[in-house]
């Protein structure tokens, strides 16, 4: 990971040096040496970083390095935002203001020159292929061995346990008149969650509930989202907006009530304390006869208070032939047998895995993705710490040693799901935007880094260090999940690293001075005196998150982190927003709009974000949000509108980046041809409000021929979608979503392809061109 934060910082001081000379003008050639400093580091660090974790010494030598190249980052950083942000300044304070930062980088110099001295002591050469070369297989060789994503791929993840499997079955088949709790116990990474699932779609069980409900409550419970969860699943036609207007004791009245009359199943993922069940049971009746709660939860004593009278299960670990098949599965994906002289090394790793599936799953991606022989295979197996004793230390000791194996910025991208709450189902679209904005991922030749995001993305999927979450209709990668053991490996390592922090639960506690200097920070809930707890990280954070904010006065945050890349999830009153232009820096704004009514927009000082990728806006429920002011936001990418369609008042022709536009209302801005102009777009989504802004959006996305997904909207009643909209110039296009009165399809749809999906206004697909929709 310092190899990724130097060699960010190196790119960062070359973009500066060349697009931002005149503000560097006195200071330019010391930055530029810096630069080079840095640069020679970093050709240490790939022999260093994998020895480091064994060595106190040269980790602290490491981490001296991370942090001087942060530093050298955070002084150019301010340095050209005050400049920019004080053009006006006179000669004097101008001049001042040069020396303070030549004195800084000067400064930085000497500091970077120290730690390079020291590197003959620890006995470190500057071999920078050395480390990894020839260790990971070609992408040739890669692509031969990737797992096929698959909807059950966690299933896949288990091994037949029968008897296990069948006392749980025996459980929940009983027919007692009394609500029955099931309760699967055991250490993280046995393999609960995936049991729980396979049991909850079990073929035995298919017809002997009337409703069913799956549900994560996870250590950041919160039981209010759990309640509407349930209740959502066990009654499909419930407005989820009204829902969140109720409050938590009446939505356990209105559970109640749902329940009683039917026989249902209610299964509640990872249960941690007793006071989680105190605070649910109540909604939970007696119902039909044979209705039951299933439960899993690594404390056996939350089992038995659940429900004294019902013997907890506890999954076995597995056999050393168990955990062979099982790893045989991950390392040989698609292959029926291993090769004999692997076998023997494949064995001894079993043994070693101690029988946790989670061990042997995440060692089995790890080898998935390394050449197939002898030489490689017993590297991997002398590598590890095989010394632990712990079950749980033997978790952690295949996780870093997958983690170390990473690319560096493949490491960054993991790292930066320890970001989201536990247990999140998380969008793989924001996903790949907040990597991109975080630098993550340059352009490599043709390939957008958005292309490159994706491939990372698969690619931790395929070493099993994240999970497949939702597929879209055609089989891709739609949202993924993180295992709790290895969300927390990640925040442990991040925080390592200075890489993220986080903070949830109702107090926040003072920061340390070290945690200050991390550059990621998600704020997960509401918290009081924010601004008193977020001032000290003002000078080194470059992201802030928040999550299930409600509403907070952050009016600060506009004023005082003016170096910010990304900023998400605050909400938005527009007196807020007012000092929006002062973050120069931004890439990704994202939103959120709910708790104020009337006509809230962003102010015009949003023109000068002209750094920024990408804008969402979500619960949006106003008309008129963006001024006249978006056609300069010449790097934006994706302008998002998530709840009511926004009326926009600004043109868009000179956006000639952008690649998604959703739920943005038509108008004059596509007569005047700006729709035309966005010959780049991927995605668009637009409701229209008559025929003749339909023919008007029909005629304008003629030149659009990069359209991959099209969604037209067609509210009014009295209107049917003509059968003449020509899309068969548009042969990239593989998802139509028409919404209206829709008598029959546009025939030239038949023409586009196989792979196209349409949708009518029941969003349901009904027609998957040339074959049926299952």
């Amino acid at each position: 990971m310092a190899e990724f934060a130097v060699l960010t910082v190196v790119e960062k001081l070359t973009s500066c040096i060349t697009e931002e000379a005149l503000l560097l003008e006195g200071v330019g050639d010391k930055v530029e040496q810096l630069r080079d400093q840095l640069r020679w580091m970093q050709s240490f660090l790939k022999d260093v970083d994998a020895k480091r974790e064994k060595n106190e010494r040269l980790h602290n030598w490491v981490s001296q390095i991370r942090e001087v190249a942060l530093d050298a980052e955070h002084v150019v950083e301010t340095y050209i935002a005050e400049a920019a942000s004080h053009s006006s300044w006179n000669i004097p304070a101008k001049l001042i203001n040069l020396h303070q930062a030549g004195k800084k980088i000067e400064k930085i110099r000497s500091r970077v020159q120290n730690i390079s001295s020291q590197k003959e002591h620890f006995g470190i050469t500057g071999t920078a292929q050395e480390g990894r070369e020839g260790t990971s297989a070609s992408p040739n060789e890669r692509l031969r061995w990737w797992r096929q994503t698959s909807p059950n791929i966690e299933e896949d993840d288990l091994i037949d346990l029968v008897e296990d499997t069948k006392a749980l079955l025996t459980q929940l088949s009983s027919m007692e008149p009394r609500r029955r709790v099931v309760s699967i116990v055991g250490m993280g990474g046995l393999g609960k969650t995936t049991l729980a699932k396979k049991l909850y779609n079990h073929c035995d069980l298919k017809y002997k509930f009337d409703c069913k409900a799956f549900v994560y409550v996870s250590n950041d419970y919160s039981r209010r989202d759990t309640l509407q969860g349930i209740i959502a699943a066990t009654s499909p036609d419930c407005n989820m907006e009204d829902l969140t207007k109720l409050a938590e004791e009446v939505l356990v009245l209105k559970l109640h009530k749902l329940l009683k009359e039917r026989r249902y199943l209610v299964v509640l993922d990872d249960i941690w304390e007793t006071e989680v069940w105190d605070s649910i049971q109540s909604a939970f009746p007696s119902g039909k006869m044979g209705s039951k709660v299933m439960l899993t939860t690594r404390n056996k004593e939350v089992a038995l208070y659940a429900d004294a009278m019902s013997e907890p299960i506890q999954p076995r670990f597995l056999t050393q032939d168990e955990s062979l098949e099982l790893f045989r599965k991950k390392a040989f994906p698609g292959m029926d047998h291993m090769p004999c002289d692997l076998e023997k090394l494949g064995r001894e790793m079993m043994v070693k895995c101690g029988g946790l599936p989670l061990a042997v799953i995440v060692l089995g991606g790890l080898l998935s993705m390394k050449r197939k022989t002898v030489v490689e295979w017993r590297r991997v197996l002398e590598n590890i710490d095989w010394h632990l004793i712990h079950a749980q230390d033997r978790v952690s000791a295949v996780l870093a040693l997958s983690y170390n194996d990473l690319p560096f910025h493949l490491k960054s991208c993991f790292l930066y799901l320890g970001l989201f709450p536990e247990d999140s189902c998380i969008s793989k679209t924001k996903l790949i935007h907040l990597w991109v904005a975080e630098g993550f991922l340059s352009q490599r030749g043709e390939e957008a880094a958005e292309g490159v995001a994706e491939n990372c993305l698969n690619e931790l999927v395929d070493r099993c260090m994240i999970q497949v979450g939702t597929l879209t209709s055609l089989g891709s990668l739609k949202a993924v999940r993180m295992q709790d053991v290895l969300r927390d490996f990640s925040i442990s390592k991040g925080r390592e690293e200075s890489f993220l922090e986080i903070y949830s639960g109702q107090e926040i506690e003072s920061p340390t001075s070290q945690r200050t200097k991390c550059r990621r920070l998600a704020i997960h809930g509401e918290h009081d005196n924010l601004y008193v707890f977020l001032k000290p990280y003002v000078p080194y954070l470059r992201s802030l998150l928040f999550f299930n904010m409600g509403y907070s006065k952050l009016d600060f945050v506009f004023k005082d982190f003016k170096l910010l890349k990304v900023l998400d999830g605050v909400p938005f009153p527009s007196r807020a927003l007012s000092a929006v232009g002062n973050l120069i820096q931004l890439r990704y704004l994202g939103v959120l709009n709910g708790y104020i009514k009337g006509d809230v927009k962003f102010p015009r000082s949003i023109g000068k974000l002209k750094n920024l990728q990408t804008l969402e806006v979500t619960n949006f429920i106003n008309q008129r949000c963006f001024p006249n002011v978006i056609w300069k936001l010449k790097n934006l990418r994706h302008l998002v509108v998530n709840g009511q369609a926004a009326v926009m008042d600004s043109r868009l022709d000179f956006l000639n980046n952008l690649r998604t536009l959703k739920w943005v209302k038509g108008g004059r801005w596509i007569e005047d041809g700006c729709l035309a102009s966005l010959t780049n777009l991927r995605r668009l989504k637009i409701p229209l409000s008559g025929q003749e802004e339909l023919n008007s959006v029909v005629s304008n996305i003629e030149r659009l021929h990069c359209l991959e997904s099209l969604l037209l909207g067609f509210p009014w009643a009295n209107s049917t979608l003509p059968t003449t909209i020509s899309l068969s110039h548009l042969e990239h296009l593989h998802k139509l979503d028409l919404r209206g009165k829709i008598m029959e399809l546009p025939d030239p749809c038949c023409k586009i392809g196989s792979h196209l999906v349409c949708k009518r206004r029941s969003e349901r697909p009904v027609a998957r061109f040339g074959r049926p929709v299952v």
